[in-house]
């Protein structure tokens, strides 16, 4: 898909799995288990979806401007925890993903990060043989909202086994974290819109410009206000969520401009797709047309 002056792909950087109940809330299982059937331990299994922008001129080619929106979990873990969490790289990561775009982890230019928890922030920094951590990325600058790092460096009791300090201090020792503060444009046809409900301050980047068919066109990056197409419906909220009733007035106020505009909604953990547009009906909004983002 094109949108301005950016061709955007998905990325598909693993799988893993988290519990039914912590991402659907107080919807009843009997609802969430069509769609989103659970293993025995009640786990549901879920994507793993960066999104990678390239930059292209007028003439649609390739300016070396590459940028990673979220990393994945990453290859850090435990045999314990991979365990836990269901870490699958057997088939998908994200070294794959670029190589499918003829591109190497040192071709990245930019990395926006959304917010830092441990599945969008895991492939941020990898462990060298020493056992030291390093950016993934060597060659490119990573963003953070002020607000997100600040919380990750001091979160609750309820998100703190959530953000791991491997995931993000190494990139401050590196001098490659850059901390943006505020919603507004990041780059020429990307918009921040900053979200509270999941996280503190959780940045949601929409592309916006001309797509191919020469109309207006915006591609939303949901992160985890949106996880999945299940959760475009209003009151299906994560009990990961810090401030659910923040999750829903956020929401009621994306959702209608996103419909009436024909936006395009990236889901970062859906395993039925990447991208779909919101329709609005008698019963509130749902899913409409799916798009692979692979043309």
């Amino acid at each position: 898909m094109r949108i301005g002056n950016w061709k955007l792909f998905p990325v598909e950087t693993g799988r893993f799995a988290l519990d039914g109940g912590a991402m659907f809330g107080v919807v009843p299982k009997t609802l969430w288990e069509r769609n989103h059937p659970p293993d025995e331990r009640n786990r549901v299994p879920m994507a793993l979806r960066a999104l990678l922008a390239r930059k292209v001129n007028r003439e649609g080619a390739f300016t070396g401007q590459n940028l990673l929106v979220d990393t994945g979990i990453g290859d850090k873990w435990s045999d314990k925890l991979a365990k836990i969490y269901a870490v699958d790289h057997s088939e998908l990561s994200i070294e794959r993903g670029l190589a499918e775009h003829g591109l190497k982890a040192s071709d990245i230019t930019e990395v926006l990060l959304t917010h830092l928890h441990f599945d969008h922030a895991g492939g941020a920094t990898r462990k060298r043989e020493d056992g030291s951590m390093v950016p993934t990325f060597e060659n490119a600058t990573y963003y953070v909202q002020k607000g997100n790092l600040e919380w990750a460096r001091h979160p609750t009791e309820k998100d703190r086994a959530s953000y791991l300090a491997e995931n993000f201090e190494p990139l401050v020792e590196a001098g490659v974290l850059e901390v943006i503060e505020g919603q507004g444009e990041f780059l020429p046809g990307i918009e921040l819109i900053l979200s509270f409900g999941h996280t503190d301050a959780m940045q949601l980047p929409r592309f916006h410009g001309q797509g191919s068919n020469g109309q207006a066109a915006s591609l939303l990056y949901c992160a985890d206000l949106i996880p999945t197409a299940s959760h475009i419906q209003v009151p299906w909220v994560m009990a990961y969520d810090n401030r659910p009733l923040v999750t829903i007035e956020e929401k009621k106020a994306l959702l209608p401009r996103a419909a009436s505009e024909g936006w395009w909604i990236f889901f970062e953990h859906d395993l039925h797709g990447p991208a779909a547009q919101v329709v609005e009906g008698p019963k509130g909004f749902h899913v409409g047309e799916r798009n692979a983002l692979n043309a």
